[in-house]
């Protein structure tokens, strides 16, 4: 016996309802963030619209993107009407947001001060729950030129490859170095490994007149600079 078609379908909505022919004909910034996630599942569930659920799962996370972009498959599914593939939708589409985000940090591809780094690497690592170290170089003008992800898990335990950093550096033409690591734990004050790391690379890079211009530790909303607190 096959099923009916479900009256809680975004296309059997009163056209006021409907958030597709919003975006269609009022633009894309018209809607609320419930509307635009409402288009991406495509139906609620029996007793609420798709919009009606989806301020349901904002309101979870104090409708908060960056929140909602944390939540699992599994979390996600937790709510009524959300499936495997409704989860994985906006799963996907909270990571194009993530990676957008940095996109266009690089866009602007030159480091001004610590703040532009900030921007930068806070979409790449500002929300992860686990530690990674990663390397900016740059060119004589401060444009970055590559970023690359030196170690993962915790550099307390890693082994720096400073000699990596270096071949790399001397390979695509750097002239500065930019340091870069995220703490979990939401602390910004650097730890003895975080100071031996910074002052390894300094003293390597400096032998072949590259400069260590910053390290910076980055949580999800600050950060902390080596270089702006005189301490590189």
């Amino acid at each position: 016996m096959s099923e009916k078609p479900s009256s809680f379908s975004i296309k059997n909505w009163a056209q006021d309802d409907q958030p597709r022919e919003k975006l269609l004909y009022k633009g894309k910034t018209a809607l609320s963030d419930a509307e635009l996630v409402a288009i991406l599942i495509g139906s609620g569930n029996r007793e609420e619209s798709a919009v009606a659920l989806c301020k349901r799962i904002l309101a979870s996370v104090d409708n908060n993107l960056s929140e909602l972009g944390k939540l699992s498959v599994e979390q996600l599914m937790q709510f009524k009407g959300i499936g495997e593939a409704k989860a994985i939708t906006i799963a996907a589409a909270m990571e194009l947001g993530r990676r957008r985000r940095g996109e266009e940090a690089l866009q602007k591809n030159k480091i001004t001060s610590s703040t532009s780094v900030f921007e930068l690497m806070q979409p790449i690592i500002g929300e992860l729950q686990h530690e990674e170290f990663w390397i900016i170089y740059l060119n004589n003008s401060n444009k970055v030129i590559q970023k690359n992800q030196l170690s993962k898990g915790g550099i307390t335990g890693t082994l720096v490859d400073v000699r990596l950093v270096l071949k790399n550096a001397l390979q695509v033409g750097a002239t500065g170095l930019i340091l870069a690591h995220n703490h979990p734990s939401g602390t910004l004050k650097p730890s003895e490994a975080d100071k031996q790391i910074t002052n390894k690379l300094k003293v390597a890079a400096e032998s072949l007149d590259i400069k260590v211009l910053d390290h910076l530790i980055i949580t999800e909303k600050a950060y902390f600079s080596f270089a702006d607190e005189n301490t590189l």
